[in-house]
């Protein structure tokens, strides 16, 4: 994909988050969604346990999940129902195409969960990188339709597993500000005995 550093220096560079709202199309085509599935699969994975599983939204689906994070924001707000819940309905139609990454540590593992969880957050980051490589934007998403346990458990989520994100991607409506980055000197430190 990179015929030289320069080209990876400038795709790591280069590299943004997008709204996801602001997403249009033309998204992935199946087949480039299957090869963006597939680099970002090839992540850090201690034990080699697959310790993640992805999950495709179909834009035939995006009506049955905008019914279930209703429906769920109902059941987990008492008095919730009757409100204006359009902003899950949005969230659910926004982009051309839409993944759920599920971190699925393997109980009883010799490695820790923390490290299984965090090799699902590498998935994560190769997910934009590998739409980005493709020529699209993505967005990582949480909010509390990751944090729902209806809601993972719709995505098949079983004990101890969890939502790490909704990824969307699509093309930008238009061309991404860069925003602030921390500074190097505040995050970075030399370790003095």
């Amino acid at each position: 994909m990179f015929n030289d550093t320069s080209s990876l220096r400038t795709h790591l560079a280069t590299r943004r988050s997008g709204k996801a709202r602001d997403m249009i199309a033309p998204g992935p085509d199946a087949a480039e969604l299957r090869d963006i599935i597939a680099l970002a699969l090839r992540t850090p994975d201690h034990g080699k346990l697959a310790p993640w599983r992805i999950v495709t939204v179909a834009a035939d689906q995006r009506d049955a999940l905008a019914a279930l994070l209703k429906g769920a924001w109902v059941r987990e707000n008492p008095g919730a129902a009757g409100l204006d819940l359009s902003a899950l309905d949005q969230f659910a139609h926004q982009a051309p195409s839409l993944l759920v990454l599920l971190s699925t540590p393997v109980a009883g593992a010799k490695i820790p969960v923390w490290e299984q969880q965090m090799s699902a957050g590498a998935v994560g980051m190769n997910l934009l990188h590998a739409a980005h490589a493709h020529g699209f934007v993505g967005s990582w998403l949480t909010g509390w339709a990751a944090y729902s346990p209806e809601v993972a458990a719709a995505f098949g989520a079983g004990d101890g597993d969890t939502i790490v994100g909704y990824f969307f991607i699509g093309s930008p409506a238009r061309d991404l500000d860069e925003r602030p980055r921390p500074e190097y000197d505040d995050v970075v430190r030399t370790w003095e005995i």
